[in-house]
């Protein structure tokens, strides 16, 4: 015989509930907030009354939240705020999903409401609904019950385990009293007392309370809205004000915070993305930089170059195939140099940096925090661990990055909330190609401007010392003027110091040049190495084929015949790329001779000749005049090339396959010659500094090393690099490289 049962849940679902959902006294208070905000209050006001100096709690200790919402109506207390998980949020979301100020309603589950139960075990809740005339009282008391809402048994009755529906709350009704000409103070602010809202008295408190947890709780409530605009000064209809009070004193220490943050964020921050929006359908960042408006297509090669978008997006199809699927959202990012060496404009002291390492990038939704992202210990991003697994100087870190980032549920539906209210659901695209195009757009902050910025602050004065002689000509002068003195035991000293001097500089020139030397090297045979390893693995499998027909007996001598043919063409192929390579050491550089470049130029075409077929890049070269003759050696400009057409490759991976080329101009007549390709070129601010040591626009993938080498090892022989910005002088429409072979002294 079947029979239905009925599910009656055990009253200490409600504890489970809390342990659950709410984590902390903290999050609590949020959620109890949340509420306030949903009912379209202006203020809340939570104090903290009998509490010791040091809000130790005792018998008489109680915590008050009170607000000027729209309050709750009998109706709406019996009907709805009693039954756990109500869907009469959710359905007000369906139907109407802003509030009568236009806010985004933020509870939904029923849940929210069960957080006064982390605070105390007895609750007092007086409301009076917005236009009626009554005031009333909800009151329960859940002390005596155990954290398992075991019974309180008669003499005759055994304990046991309430059911849900065993416990109750008390409702009463009564007229509201006149509020006219009654005033309370929120914080700093006096305002007339409101003639509907909530006020929730929580006595027999659980947990404790301390004067840091009481300020990490205002603080963490401060963030309920974005922290990242100042606060008005009055209260506007659209305003959410949070205060807490000791009694009748306020505190005061959220105010006086939030005030030093603005501070750091306007006067000391290095580099201020502000106004930014991603839209989805354009794939484009939008913002402003430092007040200058930027407008960053997502394939924009200083996107495509960052390891992270060709991990994200290029394992998953690519995005030529598919779209982005998080939707449109808008972000604002404050960048500081936290280094020894910031300049004093941006220089930073230790309590500057307490402030800033207690946030990150905050996420919120509709206005409204999402929590825990931005809490000084949550990684959402993964910045701090691609830091620790790819290379820390590649990216900016969790300290030196604060930022908010703001979603909707109109724009962003599949980026949903985590019933634990702990963070986004992380499932499918949406919230990968989240987190990802941000990841990107942070590494292009890092890898472009921020770096421009670091590299501004380096110290050229050396440099430009030793390249202009200024240190050897200050001691020219010095000496004379002290000839002129004849101060004889002065000008020895000077002159043995001259001496030391140009023995040290001889020194260190002599070891940048041969570090030079070995990573160009380094960065050049690379390119090589690829091809000779896939011609000997070719060779050794012909050779355990030859092996194996020789031991079985089983060959034909025609067939060996032509197989060691086609091994000896493999391992010269070997051979001739290997003596390529030879001419790239020091005993070949030291040799300078007049050089044919087209024949020079047909080795490293050979070199890449396969790669050139494998990424259908077009090539051809063009002369110009009578053939273009370089004193030099062959190590230098091979090096040259191989740096040069190892960019164009890996720029020209970026555009559709039917518009891949390379061409390289050599001009006899002007002793010139251009290296260009159809790729995207150098952007407009970054020219200035690709000729820098350890400046890429590779993201990641690159070191930085190989233009400055390439200049300097032209500069030696005095000849010139540079980059060809003028576009009717282009040869091609993408990157152009101008080498002036004219000897300059």
């Amino acid at each position: 015989m079947a029979e239905k049962l009925p599910i009656k849940p055990y009253a200490r679902l409600l504890t489970m509930l809390g342990e659950q959902l709410i984590k902390n006294e903290r999050v609590a208070l949020i959620e109890i907030a949340k509420n306030s905000y949903d009912a379209d209050a202006s203020w809340v006001k939570v104090t903290f009354k009998n509490f010791g100096p040091s809000y130790e709690i005792n018998q008489d200790s109680k915590i008050i939240i009170e607000d000027d919402g729209d309050g709750m109506s009998a109706d709406i207390i019996r009907n709805h705020w009693i039954n756990p998980a109500t869907p009469e949020k959710k359905k007000r979301k369906e139907k109407m999903p802003t509030t009568k100020l236009g806010r985004h309603l933020q509870g939904e589950k029923g849940i929210g409401r069960f957080a006064i139960l982390k605070l105390g075990k007895t609750v007092k809740i007086f409301t009076t609904r917005i236009g009626e005339k009554d005031r009333h009282t909800i009151s329960y008391d859940f002390s005596p019950f155990g954290e398992d809402f075991d019974s309180i048994p008669d003499e005759n009755e055994d304990v046991h385990s309430m059911f849900l529906d065993e416990l109750t709350v008390n409702l009463s009704t009564k007229k509201a009293l006149s509020v006219k000409g009654k005033t309370i103070t929120v914080g700093k602010r006096k305002l007339p007392k409101p003639v509907s809202g909530t006020k929730i008295v929580i006595s027999n408190l659980t947990g404790s309370w301390t004067e840091k947890k009481v300020k990490a709780a205002l603080k963490d409530i401060s963030k309920l809205q974005s922290i990242f605009s100042e606060k008005k000064n009055k209260i506007s209809k659209d305003d959410f004000y949070v205060a807490f009070h000791k009694d009748k004193d306020a505190v005061a220490f959220a105010d006086q915070y939030l005030e030093e943050f603005h501070n750091l964020l306007e006067e000391q921050s290095v580099l201020k993305v502000r106004a930014g929006q991603y839209s989805e359908k354009k794939k484009t960042f939008k913002f402003m930089l430092n007040d200058k408006p930027m407008v960053l297509k997502l394939s924009d090669s200083r996107i495509t170059g960052l390891r992270v978008y060709r991990q994200h997006f290029k394992d998953k199809l690519g995005l030529a195939e598919r779209t982005t699927e998080c939707g449109d959202f808008g972000f604002d990012f404050y960048i500081f140099d936290f280094s020894s060496k910031a300049p004093g404009k941006y220089k930073l002291d230790r309590n500057d940096k307490d402030i800033l390492k207690d946030h990150r990038i905050y996420l919120y939704r509709d206005g409204i925090r999402v929590y825990p992202y931005g809490e000084p210990d949550d990684d959402w991003l993964k910045i701090d661990q691609y830091r620790g697994t790819i290379a820390a100087g590649d990216f900016l870190s969790n300290d030196q990055v604060v930022g908010v980032v703001g979603i909707t549920h109109e724009f962003n539906p599949q980026l949903q909330d985590k019933t634990n209210r702990e963070g986004l659901i992380e499932k499918g695209n949406a919230s990968d190609d989240f987190v990802a195009l941000l990841q990107c757009l942070l590494g292009y902050l890092r890898t472009y401007p921020y770096k421009h910025y670091r590299q501004g602050l380096e110290d050229k004065k050396t440099h430009d010392s030793i390249r202009t002689k200024k240190v050897e000509d200050g001691f020219d002068v010095l000496q004379v003027a002290i000839e002129n003195e004849k101060k004889t035991a002065a000008l020895s000293q000077l002159k043995s110091l001259k001496d030391s001097y140009e023995t040290e500089r001889d020194f260190l020139v002599r070891r940048a040049e041969s570090t030079e030397d070995l990573a160009g090297i380094g960065l050049s045979v690379e390119t090589t190495t690829h091809d000779v390893a896939s011609m000997l693995s070719k060779a050794l499998v012909s050779i355990d084929g030859l092996v194996k027909d020789v031991k079985y007996g089983d060959f034909d001598p025609k067939l060996i015949e032509n197989e060691l043919h086609t091994l000896r063409g493999m391992l010269s192929f070997v051979n001739d790329q290997m003596n390529d390579v030879q001419l790239l050491f020091k005993s070949s550089k030291q040799r300078r001779k007049r050089i044919r470049v087209k024949g020079l130029l047909d080795k490293v075409i050979n070199i890449y000749r396969r790669i050139f077929k494998l990424k259908s890049i077009d090539f051809n070269v063009q002369i110009i005049g009578s053939p273009l003759v370089v004193k030099s050696t062959e190590a230098v400009l091979l090096q040259l090339l191989i740096n040069l057409f190892d960019n164009s490759v890996y720029w020209l991976a970026d555009i559709p396959k039917d518009k891949r080329a390379i061409k390289v101009v050599l001009d006899g007549d002007k002793q010139r010659m251009i290296v260009a390709d159809s790729g995207p070129g150098v952007h407009e601010e970054d020219i200035s500094y690709i000729f820098e040591p350890f400046y890429s626009g590779k993201g990641e993938e690159g070191r930085g090393l190989g233009l400055y080498i390439a200049r300097q090892l032209l500069n030696r022989h005095g000849y010139e690099i540079e980059y060809s910005v003028v576009k009717s002088k282009k040869t091609l429409n993408g990157a152009n490289f101008l080498v002036d072979f004219v000897e300059r002294d």
